[in-house]
């Protein structure tokens, strides 16, 4: 999300392998290094890979909730910058353990804008857009980061422009305006939670082609935790909101605020990452697309709230719309 709300954040806030077939998180949007499926024997997908592929999920998932329930008590920019904060210094003790590798100039600069994009514009246009759309809304729209994906690939990778990747935008694009209209009441200010988070799969799909070339290279906490500093450094003309709203926030918001930073940034990229060294990607991949029907599952029993049903058919649109995109002809 993210991003998560979070991805982030996973676009999610945000891993991805390097290799054409990568996948994003939906949450953080930050690519994880993933190994290829032919180096991963079966044998190797442990009981505690799956356990670490379900803490993953339902983190990312809990992000969006968590945005939506703090709402109440801090305004997006300081939520974005009291999350990332404390998500810097969880990740500082896994990236600064491991050796570092020095980055090129352009490695640098690479992870700048990542930070920028992912971990700066996208948790803020996640914590505003979700002040008008639900968990769960919100979560089905990130879901078509993957064909936005596609289509930046076949523009800067040189990647193919097939006809199943057309059809497959037109599709998730139908069930993203399903989603915007979805919400009889305040339909103007719905619209422009959707876009919002429309922007946030857009930041997050850049950032994974960004990132492609930087996994080859440096580690990914490394990356990931560079990327994080440098969007709280883009959040801190928000210091001020953040110092007044902690003051006047329940104890139990502020425990929401670190646990955003602590577990659906800093603690399911390193579950995250377990699993990438215990699984194929090909099968890990898809798993991002079960982190929706949990974040309607928590919104319902955290929050007391669930899209309306036209928002199901949006986002169920716009899934068919992602696979549609992916689909791979056979040769023959």
């Amino acid at each position: 999300m993210p991003p998560t709300s979070e991805s982030s954040v996973t676009q999610p806030e945000p891993q991805p392998d390097p290799q054409p077939d990568a996948q994003p998180d939906s949450q953080s949007g930050v690519a994880l290094a993933q190994p290829n499926a032919e180096s991963v024997h079966p044998q190797a997908e442990s009981a505690a890979a799956i356990v670490a592929i379900g803490v993953t999920m339902v983190l990312w998932a809990s992000a969006f909730v968590g945005i939506r329930h703090l709402g109440h008590d801090f305004s997006p920019g300081a939520l974005a910058l009291g999350r990332l904060l404390v998500g810097s210094v969880c990740l500082a003790a896994v990236a600064l353990w491991r050796p570092w590798v020095t980055p090129t100039r352009g490695e640098w600069l690479s992870m700048a804008l990542i930070g920028v994009l992912w971990f700066g514009i996208y948790n803020v246009a996640l914590n505003a857009g979700e002040r008008t759309v639900d968990a769960g809304t919100a979560a089905m729209l990130l879901q078509v980061s993957p064909v936005l994906i596609a289509v930046l690939a076949a523009i800067f990778l040189g990647d193919r422009f097939t006809p199943y990747l057309a059809t497959g935008l037109a599709l998730a694009f139908t069930g993203v305006v399903l989603i915007g209209f979805s919400h009889p009441g305040g339909r103007s200010a719905s619209l422009i939670g959707a876009a919002l988070c429309v922007l946030c799969a857009v930041v997050y799909s850049v950032s994974v082609i960004l990132q492609k070339p930087l996994m080859a290279r440096l580690p990914a906490a490394q990356v990931t935790w560079v990327a994080c500093v440098v969007g709280a450094i883009c959040c801190l003309p928000w210091l001020p909101a953040l110092l007044g709203d902690l003051r006047s926030a329940p104890a139990a918001s502020i425990g929401w605020l670190v646990y955003l930073g602590a577990f659906p940034t800093a603690i399911a990229f390193t579950t995250y990452a377990y699993a990438l060294r215990h699984m194929p990607a090909s099968r890990l991949g898809v798993t991002t697309y079960i982190v929706p029907p949990i974040a309607i599952f928590l919104g319902w029993l955290l929050l007391g709230e669930v899209p309306p049903p036209l928002a199901y058919a949006g986002g169920a649109l716009a899934l068919i719309g992602v696979a549609v995109a992916r689909h791979k002809p056979r040769r023959g």
